[in-house]
Parts: structure tokens; C-alpha cells; sequence
């Protein structure tokens, strides 16, 4: 089975989806997903549909969803197939268990590069680090699970990988600055800044690359605009850290040009 949730929700057996139309069974399959070859238990479940209503039919009702489920799985395996839909999504003591390889699911490709990118940052490799960190941004197709109604549970998993992410592409950044890739970053970094208005690593980065690039009145533009935007949202001022970044543009100063440590 080949499952996709970094984008539009995606789950296929055989070359044949085995994604619900209905919303319930859809939370259920990304949240059984994203834990794939973990038990989830059948109170996460109930919680992701129903949050704190839980009706009294919510066992059964799951059940039925379960059930449901299991059919889409059966008619999209092959008739010889070794495993059957029972095999596939298990039930356990107290849940249920998609019991699939952890290479099946997107997000778990998604991890396995940035995990090698980090690792390839601790090793001070920072070409290879840009390659895999890059890797594992171009799974992603879109807002993780941006076609799936969310409840609680699956709420915090998007957090969880939407921040992630984040993460991953300042490394990725960064990575590249240091490999004096800072004329093709301004662009990217500039629409960054743009979405996230009020995140100092991404402006931090984007001075730092404008600067590099021969263009300081934009590195300087960048700064301005995110200490007009952190005022007036939280009556902050940029942190120190950016404050002393701000002053050495203004003054020149020649360690800017040097290799530093990620932002």
C-alpha cells in the first residue's frame, strides 16, 4: 500500500484508491497512517472524530467505519494476494493497527531524509545535508492533509509536521548559505518572509544572503519590515540577535562574509 499525507490524502492498494468519500473514515485512515505499524488506540479514534461528544454508539460506530475500511482494502488486493484486509488494518488489544511498512507512508520517507540531513549537518557535510534535507521537502505536495476534515488528534499531528518541516527548510537554507548559494536563495527566501512575516530565522537568513549578494539596502528593508510587523502584531522589538545582524550590515563589518553558525 503506498499512502500519501504530505498534501492531499492519498492510499492506494494495488493501483486502486482505498480512500473514503466520507469524512470520519478519511480521519481515521490518516490518523491510523501517520502511525503506521504502531497500535492506536481506540479512545485517540473516538477522540479524533468526535472530540469531547462522544455518543453513546461511538464503539459501534467505529466498528462500522473499521469495517468499512477493511472492504476498500479487500477489493483493492489482488486475489492471490498473501494477506488479506483483516491482515492489513489489525485489530489489537484495545485499537486498531495499520500494519504496513514504514516506507509506505510519505511521511515516514519525509523523515527518514531530514533524520540524514541532520546528520549530515553534525558531520559538517553541508553539500550532502542541502541534497537530503531537499529530498525531504520535495515529498511534501502540498498542506499536510489539506483535503481531511481535523479533529483533535490529527490537529496536533499537522502541527507537529507543518513545524517540522519549517525546520527542515531554515537547515536546508542554511545549508546553502554556507555553500555560497546566496544569489539564488534571495528570491526564496524573499516569498519565506513573505508568508511568515513575523519568523526572525527567515529574515535572519534573508539579510544575510542579500547582503552576500551585493545588496544590503534590501538585507536592511527586510529587517525593517519585520520589526514594523512584530511592533504593531506584539509591541516587540526584534530580538538582540537580529539587532546585532541589523547593526554589523550597517556597519560592514567583514565577518558577515565568513562562514557563521546556522540562525
Amino acid at each position: 500500500m503506498e499512502i500519501k499525507v504530505l498534501g492531499p490524502l492519498s492510499a492506494q492498494e494495488n493501483g486502486i484508491s482505498v480512500v473514503p468519500t466520507a469524512a470520519k473514515p478519511r480521519q481515521i485512515l490518516a490518523v491510523l497512517a501517520l502511525q503506521a505499524g504502531h497500535v492506536v488506540t481506540v479512545s485517540t479514534l473516538m477522540e479524533e472524530i468526535w472530540g469531547e461528544a462522544v455518543p453513546r454508539s461511538a464503539a459501534t460506530t467505529l466498528q462500522t467505519y473499521i469495517l468499512q475500511l477493511r472492504r476498500r482494502i479487500a477489493a483493492a488486493l489482488p486475489r492471490d494476494a498473501a494477506r488479506g484486509a483483516k491482515d492489513v488494518l489489525v485489530t489489537r488489544h484495545g485499537g486498531y493497527l495499520l500494519d504496513i511498512p514504514p516506507g509506505e507512508v510519505d511521511a515516514h520517507e519525509y523523515e527518514r531524509y531530514a533524520a540524514a540531513g541532520r546528520a549530515a549537518l553534525d558531520a559538517h557535510d553541508d553539500r550532502a545535508a542541502s541534497d537530503l534535507l531537499g529530498r525531504a521537502l520535495a515529498v511534501w505536495r502540498g498542506p499536510a492533509l489539506v483535503d481531511v476534515r481535523i479533529g483533535r488528534v490529527l490537529e496536533l499531528e499537522v502541527l507537529r509536521v507543518d513545524q517540522g518541516r519549517l525546520a527542515v527548510l531554515e537547515r536546508r537554507v542554511g545549508a546553502d548559505l554556507r555553500l555560497a548559494r546566496h544569489c539564488e536563495l534571495v528570491p526564496e527566501l524573499t516569498v519565506l518572509t513573505a508568508r511568515y512575516p513575523m519568523h526572525e530565522n527567515f529574515c535572519a537568513l534573508l539579510m544575510l544572503a542579500a547582503y552576500r549578494s551585493g545588496n544590503a539596502w534590501r538585507a536592511l528593508q527586510a529587517f525593517q519590515q519585520l520589526r514594523a510587523t512584530l511592533v504593531e502584531e506584539l509591541g516587540l522589538e526584534p530580538s538582540a540577535r537580529l539587532q546585532r545582524l541589523h547593526q554589523s550590515i550597517l556597519v560592514g563589518d567583514p565577518a558577515l562574509e565568513l562562514e557563521v553558525a546556522a540562525l
